[in-house]
């Protein structure tokens, strides 16, 4: 492999006295003295080993080798400046693509406003969100297919660093005209004769909650299970019984028929973090992202009536 010893300056001195077929007039352009010129360019032909221009006292001409050569070099230099303005670009949040993963729950709340704000900062930063389970959410991260995400699940993967924001507290949901929808708080034992609708046992949420009754002398029968608590809470809605859920899917926002009473006797806490992969570092405009996020958690930990959205379906 024939060895490069000559520089960008070369390339574009070549390019300088191809365009102007003039020494004088391409070091009067570079700012170079006419010798300065000539060296670099006869470096350059040392370097291919080939002859690129035709030189007499009165003119300068490109040889069939130094007219190829020029389309290869425009092209080449044309795609450097394509790169490092791409760069500049990205740096100065003009373009790029962030993508994040989260818990459905997320989506519902915090995201909506903090991508509004997003988006308006810097509207051609395209965002892609992937709205999945949390071990999905995970896999997603660690595969490097997401900038980041925000998950309940991760603090104790070697390869993931977990920055805890927000911990909400496991309710009974349930309809507003329930009996048990006027009390502040309710012990499991209270609810071991409901009507029980749940999330898979492939869930996230499922496991928290197996986890922390796995000492308790009565379960709760569960009588209906659905993937996600999107389909739990319609059910719910539906008078079909009660659910256990996190506590921001019931949070104002929701339709009035469901309510949310805090579950005691156990209490079950869940801790929602940032999730990020362990030395990988984020383009400017996730690490952005990143920290508006960071900001909107940390309100709806102080308020977390605050950062409830209006009205709508639960993703």
């Amino acid at each position: 492999m024939m060895r490069i010893n000559y520089d960008l300056h070369d390339l574009q001195a070549f390019v300088a006295v191809a365009e102007r077929a003039s020494f004088r007039q391409a070091a009067d352009d570079l700012f170079l003295s006419q010798s300065a010129l000539s060296r670099r360019i006869d470096k350059l032909e040392e370097g291919l080993g080939v002859k690129l221009f035709e030189r007499t006292t009165r003119r300068v001409q490109l040889t069939n080798v130094g007219q190829t050569f020029l389309v290869n070099v425009r092209t080449a230099l044309d795609g450097l400046e394509d790169a490092v303005l791409g760069v500049a670009d990205l740096a100065a949040h003009r373009t790029g693509t962030v993508t994040l993963a989260c818990v459905p729950s997320a989506v519902w709340h915090f995201l909506p406003a903090v991508l509004k704000d997003f988006s308006e900062r810097f509207p051609r930063i395209r965002v892609r969100v992937h709205d999945e389970s949390a071990q999905d959410v995970l896999n997603l991260v660690l595969a490097g297919e997401a900038d980041f995400g925000i998950n309940f699940t991760g603090a104790a993967d070697p390869e993931i660093v977990f920055e805890p924001i927000y911990v909400e507290s496991y309710v009974l949901a349930m309809r507003h005209d329930h009996p048990l929808a006027d009390r502040e708080s309710l012990s499991w034992k209270d609810t071991v004769g409901e009507r029980y609708i749940s999330v898979a046992k492939s869930s996230g949420n499922r496991s928290v909650i197996d986890a922390a009754l796995a000492g308790v002398e009565k379960h709760p029968v569960i009588l209906c299970e659905v993937n996600h608590v999107s389909g739990v809470l319609a059910l719910v809605e539906a008078g079909m019984g009660v659910a256990a859920v996190p506590g921001l899917s019931v949070l104002p926002g929701r339709p009035d028929t469901i309510v949310g009473v805090p579950l005691v006797n156990p209490a079950i806490h869940r801790t929602l973090g940032l999730i990020s992969k362990r030395n990988h570092t984020m383009a400017p405009a996730a690490r952005t992202l990143f920290g508006m996020l960071q900001d909107a958690l940390v309100k709806v930990q102080e308020d977390p009536a605050a950062g409830a959205p209006a009205a709508g379906a639960l993703f």
